[in-house]
């Protein structure tokens, strides 16, 4: 299987030099953000186990990047934004991922949508890798035009929880997972996705997640499963149906049920002409 040319760590309990790793850590992370206890305990035994819930304010950081220097929470303002994490540079499932997303970068764009990736290599490999990606199908020939942030000191990838204790590097350090951070203007957290070393990431499932962001937190709708923009939409649940039909001037469909409650109501996409 492919494992990003990464050397996977064995099965046990965490190790003491694991916890070492995380200890010095620890400082930069204590320095950086308010770390609750029990993240603290976690990171002395070694395991990335800080989790961000949805609708808390994102950390903040200053990083160094393809694009220069960048402080995460003035690069957002005002702005839709999504971070997100790949395990190395210079490995063939991360290179068609940056290529997908620099063929994407206009519908990103025509969303409001701004984009930076990171992984725990630093600039020159980031710059040196660009040209790989720019080369291959999977980036329709367009640009890098996106950030690809530095993070060699690991401080960011704790700060976030993105750290996979499984996947090292030749050092034996710890590296990113695929992490997809999708963030709102006023920088909480909107959506996460975690997936492991072996699994690319389908960026057109990322997108259509942030259509319906963004048409949910516009409209009192929400969206059932496989929906895509212009697709019918479900009232939400606390509408009453004279208030729904005071909302929606298309109207709403009640979908009859065995049980003969009315919850499940559809009215056309809101956002639609």
């Amino acid at each position: 299987s492919e494992r990003q040319g990464a050397k996977r760590a064995p099965r046990h309990k965490h190790t003491h030099g694991r916890g070492v790793y995380f200890r010095k850590r620890l400082v930069a992370v204590r320095a950086s953000s308010r770390v609750g206890g029990r993240n603290q305990q976690c990171l002395k035994r070694g395991v990335a186990c800080i989790t961000m819930r949805l609708g808390t304010t994102v950390p903040d950081f200053a990083a160094d990047s393809t694009a220069g220097p960048i402080k995460w929470h003035e690069f957002i303002e005002g702005s839709w934004a999504i971070l997100f994490s790949h395990p190395a540079d210079f490995t063939p499932v991360c290179t068609t991922e940056l290529g997908s997303v620099a063929k994407l970068k206009g519908e990103f764009d025509r969303r409001g949508v701004k984009v930076a990736a990171l992984s725990c290599n630093d600039t020159a490999s980031h710059q040196g890798w660009i040209k790989d990606i720019e080369s291959v199908d999977f980036c329709g020939g367009q640009p890098v035009a996106y950030p690809i942030i530095s993070d060699p000191t690991r401080d960011i990838a704790v700060l976030y929880g993105m750290l996979d204790p499984e996947e090292k590097d030749a050092a034996g350090k710890p590296m990113t997972c695929r992490a997809v951070f999708i963030i709102k203007p006023n920088k909480t957290l909107a959506l996460s996705f975690l997936y492991p070393a072996t699994t690319g990431r389908n960026f057109d499932e990322v997108l259509r997640v942030i259509d319906s962001l963004q048409l949910t937190a516009a409209h009192s709708v929400a969206t059932p499963a496989g929906w895509a923009s212009g697709d019918k939409c479900m009232v939400a649940p606390t509408l009453s149906d004279a208030e729904a039909k005071q909302k929606f001037d298309k109207g709403f469909t009640t979908v009859e049920v065995p049980s003969g409650k009315g919850y499940l109501r559809l009215t056309p996409d809101p956002s639609s002409a």
